[in-house]
């Protein structure tokens, strides 16, 4: 697909009128709305402004690329204006932007739109295409330009390639690996795959370049090439798989740093000028499997642990507020309720313990199985909170949920690549949305809940001496773990929390706040 396919001459604009950068975003949402281009002109426009959040799109040079991959698209488009007078748009040199290109790209873009918008981005690398469009007079020109411009990469990408081809048989291991990535993986992540390549051949180094586009990890690393290599240069604002590089010298940069500074980086990485790589879960021994397995085990547990943090927090605090007006002043039938304490317990116990295990699921399924592990997880994950299944019901789904996908994407590999596109979209959440939920509904929910309903019965049961008893079991494992996977008890939290208050205010009768 050719970049002229996707931008037309009704989403040019050759005078951008405002002066800011949320100015400039409005007006070409407005040019790409007006063109039919949008499902939903504020969707898009947040998604947008989402992004930018992450860091500024202004790359400098004068050029501006923001760009979002949401569903508020309903045809892959681009949008270009051209600011005569520049606007302020926080681009990393400080100079104003001139010419601005908005990719907008649906939620179903395949592999084919998405290498044709990264490919826009390698092309306004270039001092004189960037002169050409600064100076032409209509916007049949502007697309005439790009379309020329377009044709010659085309033919240098070609003859790279055969190039490329005829030496693999007597080439060695790349003396430099690089990584790139951006958080929505169109356009910063092959800018600077790019400018690393072309900095390094006019270098005369030699380097592999691995990209974490939107449409996957693309040209990857293998492990002999990393135990070869020199250094590894990682330019990248996302999250990268880091534990491969454990030993090498890795220089860690922003995605922009790959853009604008590639000189500097390959010249620091030729000179070994990095700090040696070591992960914080770094294997002592490749020969003890069990040892491997369990730190996986734990580094998806505490992925889901550390996100479902907040909402335990957040939750357990606003509970406890709302027991300075009394312990029963949530119950609307009990004399001493309160509607305020009652708001903080809906708040704070119904909403935020409420997704707690559906978010651990979803971040244990993302940690083993990258983004499409997550909606299963989630889900996974809520039908144990509605199941009653708890927090051990949310531990089961997430795992099941990542390794399904991990399964799935396995099964699914074989497939023809013009599926690609749809493979994260429609075949991976409908699939192990189904698996997983059906698993959880027939299978898993109704025995541990069981479980669960035998342990609440057991602390109904519990006496004044046996609380204390638990008190002191409860105490050992926050001692031990500190904050860690052992304190996250299944939801019968608050009703230890509310027997153990009961006890103290027991013990110290005097301390009517606890009341």
């Amino acid at each position: 697909m050719k970049i002229t396919e996707l931008l037309k001459t009704d989403t040019i604009r050759l005078n951008i009128q405002s002066p800011s950068k949320n100015g400039v975003i409005e007006e070409l949402v407005h040019t790409l709305d007006d063109a039919g281009k949008l499902h939903d002109k504020d969707g898009f426009r947040e998604a947008i402004l989402e992004r930018e959040s992450q860091s500024s799109t202004g790359i400098g040079e004068g050029v501006a690329i923001p760009h979002a991959k949401t569903a508020a698209v309903k045809t892959p488009a681009i949008a270009f204006g051209r600011s005569i007078e520049g606007a302020d748009y926080e681009s990393l040199d400080g100079q104003p932007a001139h010419l601005i290109f908005m990719i907008a790209a649906s939620e179903g873009a395949n592999e084919d739109h998405l290498q044709t918008l990264s490919r826009l981005s390698t092309l306004l690398m270039d001092e004189n295409f960037r002169r050409d469009l600064l100076q032409a007079e209509s916007e049949e020109e502007i697309v005439t330009l790009i379309d020329q411009k377009e044709k010659e990469k085309l033919g240098e990408e070609t003859e790279e390639e055969s190039h490329k081809e005829q030496e693999e048989t007597d080439t060695t291991t790349p003396q430099i690996l690089a990584v790139t990535g951006c958080p929505t993986g169109i356009a910063h992540t092959y800018m600077a795959a790019d400018s690393l390549k072309e900095k390094a051949q006019e270098l005369g180094i030699s380097i592999k370049v691995e990209t974490n586009g939107s449409g996957g990890v693309k040209n990857q690393l293998t492990q002999k090439e990393i135990d070869n290599a020199d250094a590894i240069i990682v330019a990248s604002d996302t999250k990268v798989e880091m534990d491969r590089f454990e030993g090498k010298p890795v220089l860690i940069k922003a995605v922009t740093d790959g853009i604008r500074r590639p000189e500097e980086l390959l010249k620091q990485a030729v000179k070994k000028d990095a700090p040696v790589y070591h992960a914080s879960g770094a294997k002592e021994s490749s020969e003890e499997s069990d040892s491997k397995e369990r730190k996986g085990f734990y580094k998806h547990l505490m992925n889901g642990v550390s996100n479902m943090l907040p909402f335990v927090v957040g939750g357990g605090v606003l509970i406890a507020v709302s027991f300075f007006f009394g312990i029963n002043a949530a119950d609307p039938d009990h004399p001493d309720y309160n509607a305020f304490a009652a708001a903080l317990d809906s708040v704070g116990g119904e909403h935020a313990f409420g997704l707690m295990v559906a978010v651990l699921a979803g971040f244990i399924a993302m940690s083993i199985a990258d983004r499409p592990g997550f909606a299963p997880g989630m889900i996974g994950g809520f039908m144990a909170t509605t199941g009653d299944a708890g927090f051990l019901g949310g531990l089961i789904a997430g795992f099941l949920a990542g390794y399904i996908v991990n399964g799935l994407k396995k099964a699914l590999a074989g497939l023809p690549k013009v599926l690609d596109g749809i493979k994260t979209i429609l075949f991976y959440p409908v699939l192990s949305i189904f698996i997983v939920g059906m698993l959880m509904h027939f299978v898993i929910i109704e025995p541990i809940s069981l479980f669960n309903t035998l342990l609440e019965n057991w602390l109904d049961g519990m006496g004044t001496g046996n609380i204390v008893i638990l008190g002191l079991v409860l105490g050992g494992m926050m001692a031990a773990d500190m904050g860690g996977a052992n304190n996250m008890i299944p939801p019968i939290t608050k009703r230890i929390y509310r027997q153990s208050t009961s006890f103290v205010c027991a013990l110290f009768p005097s301390r009517h706040f606890l009341h």
